[in-house]
């Protein structure tokens, strides 16, 4: 946490410096510790290696009308019958809410919860098969999702279902935790809880053996949209 701390105070001074520097000059100098997003196919293959490098798994980039149909592939590959659907960030959710019921799943959709149903929730949570989210950015350079916490889009979405599938824009890979943490922004990082997802839940046990799920999802399926523009 103290690392995490530290990384964000250098952000908020480097984009403090960056905005003072603005007002005397037309252009002003990108931090010199964060990375260009510019090659964002390199970027898709980076995350992908580091996220299979502890036992998560990337599909695609996928067109935004095939995205449905990997959601309910990987339901049925992971042995889902019922699934928690958070509210989408940049992307339609409920779409893949139909595929998902028309396939046989039952959905349970977050976006309807509020101050009387949000303990109900919660234990609907701890029984689905899989949860279903949108995260915020995605973080090359360590194969990281970082999904803000909102009453329609709760943490326990991610960490409490034991299979997470997750869906993540190509335009919002980043190269690193510092690009990442500039982007969304000291106002953000102050107003919202922040969830670094890095692999599915891994527990090394007194003889050092890794046990995959005992604290949170045994497996993590990540989606990457290709932008319909592009």
């Amino acid at each position: 946490m103290a690392d995490l701390q530290s990384i964000v105070a250098r952000v908020k001074n480097a984009l403090s410096s960056k905005s003072v520097s603005s007002n005397h000059s037309t252009s002003a100098a990108q931090p010199p510790s964060l990375q260009t997003d510019d090659n964002r196919a390199e970027l898709v293959s980076q995350f992908a290696r580091e996220l299979e490098a502890v036992s998560g798994r990337t599909i695609g980039p996928v067109a935004p009308e095939e995205l449905a149909d990997q959601v309910v592939s990987i339901a049925r590959e992971r042995g889902v019958r019922s699934i928690a659907v958070g509210s989408g960030v940049r992307l339609d959710l409920d779409g893949l809410s139909d595929a998902l019921r028309t396939g046989g799943v039952t959905v349970v959709r977050t976006a309807s919860v509020d101050s009387a149903t949000r303990s109900t929730l919660r234990n609907q949570l701890a029984l689905v098969d899989a949860g279903l989210a949108e995260a915020d950015y995605g973080i090359a350079s360590t194969g990281t999702l970082a999904v803000f916490s909102e009453e329609t889009r709760p943490s326990a979405l991610t960490l409490l279902p034991p299979a997470s599938i997750v869906v993540l824009p190509l335009d919002q890979m980043k190269p690193d935790l510092a690009s990442a943490l500039a982007a969304i922004g000291p106002a953000a990082l102050e107003a919202h809880r922040l969830t670094l997802i890095t692999g599915p839940s891994r527990t090394a046990d007194i003889e050092k053996r890794i046990v995959m799920g005992v604290h949170g999802p045994k497996s993590l399926d990540v989606i990457v949209v290709w932008p319909r523009d592009d």
